[in-house]
């Protein structure tokens, strides 16, 4: 089985997300879950611009506790923007706009790991203004980049153009859409980073078993190794239990692969 660790998405930090539009916590309560999070072994941490208030929180933990986030990685987006008055966002995927957002980015985060395309179509991820834009950001010392798609159109241009590293996109037991592009992704020597594994949450408060399963399905989905599964909760103990089940799921898979049992159960 392919190495696949679990990452923590930050959307729920940020503003009001989710099936029950929960509420974001306050800014001590998200500094606490995300330094739990490096904690307990969470290294990579996913923010966007069109988070609300998430790239800034996220900011603070790093500043204010850099000696244990050196082995972090810090990935974010550029292309949908955040309008704080109206508490929504728009689209805007030209140069000048995703050079203004990746500036305030690096001012809030202090360093970019990876750079995603956020919102991008198949138009967009092979525009000439993303192409320069990407030059913009090598120059600023990003190293990798992404496209963060919600479409399988987009996904293949995105792998099609070599120009990206990283593929984010929702995969899940209810949406299966994206689930044969791990043998291209590996092939173009990208990774995969998952979003919505719980459905926006509709699993989450379904007991571990629940969990273990939807790990387990996209554990089990062919994602290239280095592949990240995204945990969004702006819980502590759903945060606990996220990483307990996922655990869980990774050792059972390892358990069967290793035994040489029958592994049709799995599929």
């Amino acid at each position: 089985m392919e190495k696949v660790e679990l990452g923590l998405g930050l959307l729920s930090l940020g503003r009001t997300w989710g099936v029950r539009d929960v509420s974001p916590p306050t800014e001590p309560k998200a500094l606490q879950l995300i330094s739990l999070a490096r904690s307990k072994g969470i290294r990579f941490f996913d923010t966007a611009p069109a988070y609300g208030k998430s790239e800034d929180r996220l900011g603070l933990a790093l500043s204010s506790s850099a000696s244990g986030f050196k082995e972090a990685i810090v990935a974010t987006k550029a292309g949908e923007h955040w309008q704080d008055a109206r508490e929504t966002t728009f689209v805007d995927h030209s140069f000048d706009a995703l050079c203004a957002s990746l500036d305030r980015s690096l001012d809030r985060l202090g360093r970019v790991d990876i750079l995603q395309i956020h919102k991008a179509t198949e138009d967009v991820v092979c525009a000439p203004a993303v192409a320069k834009f990407l030059l913009y950001a090598e120059s600023l010392g990003v190293r990798e980049f992404g496209a963060s798609v919600s479409s399988v159109a987009a996904a293949e241009r995105a792998i099609d153009t070599g120009l990206f590293q990283w593929l984010q996109y929702p995969l899940n037991e209810s949406n299966g859409s994206f689930a044969h592009l791990g043998g291209r992704l590996r092939k173009s020597n990208m990774k995969s980073i998952i979003n919505r594994p719980f459905e926006m949450g509709k699993l989450a408060t379904m007991g571990s078993e629940r969990r273990i399963a939807a790990f387990r399905h996209l554990l089990h989905a062919g994602l290239p190794n280095g592949s990240v599964i995204l945990s969004g909760t702006s819980s502590a103990d759903h945060l606990i239990e996220n990483i307990v089940n996922f655990e869980s799921a990774s050792v059972e898979l390892d358990s069967f692969w290793n035994s040489g049992r029958d592994h049709t159960w799995l599929l």
